[in-house]
């Protein structure tokens, strides 16, 4: 039904971007969020049961779940530089892309030999991020690539949605297994393993690793060739104002972010959900941002994209403040899972929108490594944070030091962004 109901949403999406001021949504971009959507079912299968797999089926403490979701979401740094800068240089997107999806669907195929310790889940779990660091920004290149420069946030927006709708559907298909076999995550291993295998064939058989080859080249272009670029250019682009100052931004308010990890287990202790409907969390704020990205793009694109960015992020406020409640019920459940999808809707592709409009076409896998990166190290530093807070503490006083820390870090973003004029709108 939801997979009916989202292809639905995107088809009318896709005819209204068309109507309105060439927003026009390239095969590629559906293509590529096909791939998307097959792996993030792979993938948030896996990430559905990960909490409660680390601390209620290995015996992890809060602090251990930190650490092993600190490196779900950000150790893989120097790889996303790498498969960036490797991407620009060769202008193989596609290639590059295919070697960081491929390594993730290896991953998934160890964890039904190897998961079974905390050791080993953290070393899996290195690795398949690898991938995905490896990949993303290849992948996020070929979107821009593919799409207008008027439509990049409806592009990335549609991209997210179709993304989301993996990630919905993900831990869908975990809650069924776990309905039919209680504790067999092995099954649930297997089972994504196989998503991600098609995600991969997908993407090998029919997208589009150089879209922009019938593109107009523009008169400064034809009278200076395109050199190869060079680890100093690449590194160079911290040295330019917006992009210095995006990522800058970007990186504050990001370490702090409590991780979906840690909101789904708080809510889970505080509202007593079962176990065994655990992964449907993960399932509602999926919902919430598969259905906001495609407007939250097309209202970035209309309104400005940093005013929609800083935006999402009073959501994730509301958030940290349902977690802070004695005992709301479904409505604040309600509530927080759809703060926090409508977070991401206004803040994951609208970000990688924002650097796409001003970097340079062949630096811009690589721009957008960097800006991945310094989101992702300062992910990483939040859960482990949070986790060791959690631990010496409580859940309550983690969530409140976050929820200060987030306050001033908004204010700096804003402050540092107004003081930008090319990011001020």
């Amino acid at each position: 039904m939801y997979q009916a109901e989202s292809s639905g949403t995107l088809l009318r999406t896709k005819a209204a971007t068309a109507r309105g001021r060439g927003m026009r949504v390239s095969r590629n971009v559906v293509v590529l969020g096909t791939v998307s959507l097959l792996t993030d079912v792979a993938s948030e299968m896996v990430a559905a049961i990960l909490p409660i797999y680390v601390v209620f089926a290995l015996g992890g403490s809060p602090l251990q779940y930190g650490m092993v979701d600190g490196i779900y979401q950000g150790a893989t740094a120097i790889l996303r530089l790498v498969g960036g800068f490797i991407a620009d240089r060769r202008r193989r997107y596609k290639e590059v892309a295919t070697v960081g999806y491929g390594i993730s669907a290896a991953c998934k195929a160890a964890l039904v030999a190897f998961g079974s310790s905390i050791s080993a889940l953290g070393a899996i779990v290195l690795v398949d991020r690898a991938g995905k660091g490896v990949r993303t920004a290849p992948r996020d290149a070929l979107i821009a690539l593919s799409s207008a420069p008027q439509a990049l946030a409806t592009a990335f927006g549609v991209h997210r949605a179709m993304d989301t709708a993996g990630a919905m559907l993900g831990p869908l298909v975990a809650f069924g297994l776990l309905l039919l076999a209680p504790a067999r995550f092995d099954a649930i291993f297997v089972v994504s393993t196989c998503f991600a295998v098609l995600g991969l064939a997908v993407l090998v058989l029919l997208a589009d690793g150089r879209p922009d080859r019938d593109r107009p080249q523009t008169a400064s272009e034809r009278a200076t060739p395109q050199e190869r670029p060079s680890l100093r250019e690449a590194a160079a682009l911290l040295g330019r104002r917006r992009f210095r100052t995006l990522t800058l931004a970007a990186g504050v308010l990001a370490a702090t972010t409590i991780s979906d990890g840690f909101v789904y287990l708080g809510l889970q202790r505080t509202l007593d959900v079962p176990l065994t409907a655990f992964p449907l969390l993960f399932v509602g704020s999926a919902a919430a941002f598969m259905v906001l990205a495609v407007p939250a793009g097309r209202l970035a694109d209309r309104v400005g994209r940093q005013r929609v960015f800083l935006g999402g992020h009073l959501l994730l406020v509301v958030v940290y403040l349902t977690l802070l409640l004695p005992a709301g019920g479904l409505p604040v459940l309600v509530l927080a899972l759809v703060a926090l999808g409508g977070y991401y809707a206004a803040t994951d592709g609208v970000l990688q929108a924002i650097a796409s409009s001003f970097l340079p076409d062949r630096l811009r896998a690589s721009g957008l490594a960097l800006l991945v990166t310094a989101t992702s190290i300062a992910k990483l530093a939040s859960s482990v944070v949070f986790g060791l807070l959690w631990t010496v503490t409580s859940l309550d006083a983690a969530t409140m030091a976050f929820g200060a820390a987030l306050l001033v870090a908004l204010a700096f973003a804003i402050w540092t962004l107004r003081r930008t004029p090319e990011l001020a709108t």
